[in-house]
């Protein structure tokens, strides 16, 4: 007598990872979408400031390394 149960195949991991992305996925908070918004708005200044800075501590250390060579 052979017995099903004892020959079943072990779960593909892909399709596993996939089963258990999926179930991971279903736990997450969702902003609404005014909070997504908000976010994106202060994600893009945050983004502007430092890309200002940078550009200003650029040309400041420029400077100052064109002095010492110059």
């Amino acid at each position: 007598m052979s017995n099903k149960a004892e020959t079943v195949k072990p779960e593909n991991r892909i399709v596993k990872y996939l089963r258990e992305t999926r179930a991971e996925l279903r736990k997450v908070t969702w902003p609404t979408p005014e909070e997504a918004r908000n976010l994106t708005g202060i994600v893009l200044v945050v983004t502007v400031a430092m890309a200002l800075l940078m550009w200003v501590l650029d040309l400041i250390f420029g400077g100052v390394i064109g002095l010492l060579v110059g």
